[in-house]
């Protein structure tokens, strides 16, 4: 058990944003948790980042089920004895007009990106309150601002930014601070699929959106996600990041 290092647990941790954030973190001396549901990709993901100094494990899991929130935040403090951060990079997309939209599509969205978000800070917070650690969500553009066919994501990404910034001062007395970051679109696994489920979309035309005329990489996300978990943010709470790109400022 290693209680010298600072301990975070990062639901999706197996790819996009939250391994880029896992790999920031070790880098500047954490140990990380990596939570997904696909056991093969979170093995590929710890062997990834096993390349840093500390330790990494891996935990299977789907945030939709409360029960493996808590299975996720117990192990973590089990094996290392204590939690000093959370990041919920966990989430489902997908792009569709609400009236085709099933109900069984609805409650999967919300299931994960709202409840499971709840339910990891639920879990976590005890241990936070020892620590005065620090949580960062993961929320969207679409969460600040409305997206073609995305109304019912859009809906999801806004609950969490109101549940952070409700939740920030719930814990501020606790001195546990809880940030949201709201990324614009990211070259990620993701944005592939959705590219190839929309072949008249390009990157070119995705890129047109933007006033930096680019998209985000994975690490520029993750730098955002460690800048908040770290002392550099300590008097930063209840915020809601974009790091778009400037899509959000048109």
């Amino acid at each position: 058990m290693d209680t010298d290092k600072k301990i975070a647990l990062i639901s999706g941790g197996t790819s996009g944003i939250g391994l880029a954030a896992a790999d920031i973190l070790m880098q500047r001396g954490w140990n990380v948790v990596l939570s997904g549901r696909n056991k093969e990709r979170g093995r590929a993901a710890a062997t990834f980042l096993a390349k840093n100094e500390g330790e990494v494990r891996y935990i299977q899991g789907d945030v939709s089920c409360d029960q493996d929130c808590a299975e996720m935040t117990e192990q973590t403090v089990a094996a290392f004895g204590h939690l000093d951060g959370l990041v919920t990079s966990a989430g489902y997309y997908k792009e569709n007009l609400l009236e085709q939209t099933s109900p069984h599509e609805v409650q999967q969205m919300f299931a994960t990106n709202v409840y499971g978000t709840m339910s990891l800070c639920r879990y976590s917070l005890p241990h936070l309150k020892k620590s005065g650690g620090a949580i960062v969500t993961v929320a969207s553009d679409a969460g600040i601002q409305g997206n073609v066919a995305c109304s019912v994501y859009g809906a999801t990404k806004g609950a969490v930014v109101a549940f952070t910034k409700s939740l920030a001062l719930e814990t501020a007395p606790y001195q546990v601070r809880v940030n949201c970051v709201c990324p614009g679109d990211v070259v990620t696994p993701l944005l592939e699929k959705q590219l190839h489920q929309n072949p008249e979309l390009t990157l070119a035309d995705i890129k047109e959106h933007y006033p930096l005329f680019r998209l985000a990489s994975p690490p520029e996300i993750g730098k955002a996600i460690a800048f908040l978990l770290s002392n550099d943010a300590s008097f930063i709470t209840a915020v809601a990041l974009p790091v778009d790109g400037g899509l959000t400022s048109w």
